[in-house]
C-alpha cells in the first residue's frame, strides 16, 4: 500500500481542494496521513467534515505551532505510516487523477522519485479556490487558454505521459529539480536514514537533505517528470531567514563525501 504523507499548514481552502483531487484517484490502494505543522481549528474542522466520506483513510497528526518545523511532522507521519511506499506531497498542490498510479508505476526497490509541479499563478489559483469543488475535467478544458495566459507556466507535461525507463535515472546527486512537494521512496529507506533532518529548522531545503542522505545510502534517483506533476496553488513566499544556513549544511555532506 501507499502512504501519502500530506504536509499542510494554515491554508484549509488550498487543503479542502488537494484533498478532492485525491479522492478522484483511478488507484484507490493508499491512505493519506496528514503532517500538520501547527494549523489553527479551522483545517481540523475541515479534515474531520471531509474523512466521513472519504474514500480512504485518513489520519491527522498536528503538532503545536512553534514556527517551522516541517521535518518533525513529517517523521511522525513516517512512523504512523502503514503503507511500504511513502509519497510525499504538500498540501497546496492539487493533484491529476492518476497520480498516484503513476507514482506506483515508477516505484522500484532501491529507488527514490522526484516528482515535478505545475506552477499557478496568483489569478488562476485564485479562481480555482473560489470553485466548490475541483474539478479536473474543468480545469483541462481550459488548459491552453490557462497556458496563453500564464496561468500555468507548463502545458505539455500535463497532456503527454512518458512511460518508465532508466532514461528517468540521475547518474549522480543534483540539487536541481527535487520538490517534497512530490516525491517518493520506501517506508524502509526513509527509516534506514532516521528520516528528515530535524535540525533543520526554518524553509529551505530540508528535502534536498533528505534525497543526498537517501542517495548517498546507494539508492538511485528517478525522475518523476513527464507522470507526476501537481498544480502549485501560488503563495507569498515563506520566511527564508533560515534557507542560506540550510543550503550551506547540505553542502557540507555533499563535499564531505566527495572527500
Amino acid at each position: 500500500m501507499i502512504s501519502v504523507l500530506l504536509a499542510t499548514y494554515n491554508w484549509p481552502q488550498a487543503l479542502k481542494l488537494c484533498l478532492e483531487s485525491l479522492s478522484t484517484q483511478t488507484d484507490f490502494h493508499f491512505e493519506i496521513i496528514i503532517a500538520d505543522d501547527g494549523s489553527s481549528t479551522d483545517t481540523k474542522d475541515l479534515i474531520e467534515a471531509i474523512q466521513k466520506n472519504f474514500p480512504v483513510k485518513i489520519t491527522h497528526l498536528w503538532q503545536e505551532d512553534r514556527g517551522f518545523r516541517k521535518t518533525r511532522i513529517l517523521n511522525q507521519a513516517i512512523q504512523a505510516a502503514s503503507g511500504e511506499y511513502l509519497v510525499f506531497l504538500d498540501g497546496d498542490c492539487i493533484v491529476q487523477p492518476d497520480f498516484i498510479a503513476q507514482h506506483r508505476a515508477l516505484s522500484l526497490v532501491n529507488h527514490l522519485v522526484t516528482g515535478s509541479r505545475v506552477l499557478l499563478n496568483d489569478d488562476l489559483s485564485k479562481q480555482l479556490l473560489s470553485w466548490p469543488h475541483w474539478d479536473f475535467k474543468k480545469f483541462t478544458g481550459n488548459l491552453l487558454s490557462y497556458r496563453l495566459s500564464n496561468g500555468i507556466n507548463k502545458y505539455w507535461p500535463l497532456k503527454i505521459k512518458l512511460g518508465n525507463g532508466s532514461w528517468r535515472n540521475y547518474k549522480k546527486f543534483v540539487w536541481r529539480r527535487i520538490k517534497g512537494c512530490n516525491m517518493a521512496c520506501w517506508k524502509s529507506d526513509a527509516l534506514a536514514i532516521n528520516g528528515f533532518d530535524e535540525t533543520m529548522t526554518g524553509w529551505g531545503h530540508e528535502d534536498a537533505d533528505f534525497v543526498f542522505r537517501l542517495q548517498n545510502k546507494g539508492l538511485i534517483r528517478k525522475s518523476g517528470s513527464w507522470a507526476t506533476e501537481v498544480l502549485h496553488l501560488y503563495h507569498r513566499i515563506n520566511d527564508q531567514s533560515n534557507a542560506a544556513e540550510n543550503a550551506r549544511r547540505v553542502r557540507e555532506k555533499i563535499l564531505a563525501k566527495a572527500q
